[in-house]
């Protein structure tokens, strides 16, 4: 016998634990900003360090970028990230990781076909719809007269 959606329902909520929204919420912004913290940390460190402003943000990014990547080898960042939830999708170290893990995922099935072809499983649709934003931007921009 099929059962009722009430029933169902009732099933699905007494097996189902409630999720703690306030509290991942919460740990997810700490976490995020904790990451976000690191990269200002490295910023200044880089301007201390003699680059200018536009050099520093660029040398932090790329260090975040490698962290992330190592922190995917060593699976730490899957360890993070379970704790974390959407903390560790800050956009820069979880790009890094997105690509990453889908490397390390598909390297067995070989180079070409494997890691080359699979890492950008989830990193393509970002940035398909992100360059064609930043050119149809960069039209509009041009056409506004902001470009003169």
């Amino acid at each position: 016998m099929k059962p009722t959606r009430s029933q169902y329902k009732e099933i699905y909520e007494g097996l189902s634990p409630p999720s703690p929204s306030g509290r991942n919420v919460l740990w997810a912004f700490c976490v995020g900003g904790l990451i976000c913290t690191v990269g200002q940390g490295m910023v200044s460190l880089f301007g201390r360090l003699g680059l200018d402003k536009a050099e520093a943000a660029t040398a932090a990014s790329c260090s975040l970028i490698f962290l992330g990547v190592l922190f995917t080898g060593l699976r730490l960042y899957e360890k993070l990230a379970l704790r974390a939830g959407a903390g560790t999708l800050v956009p820069i170290t979880g790009f890094a990781n997105s690509i990453s893990a889908a490397a390390i995922e598909f390297k067995t099935e070989g180079f070409v076909l494997g890691t080359c072809v699979k890492m950008f499983t989830i990193a393509g649709p970002v940035l398909v719809y992100g360059i064609s934003a930043s050119v149809i931007y960069g039209v509009l921009y041009y056409i506004g007269g902001g470009a003169g």
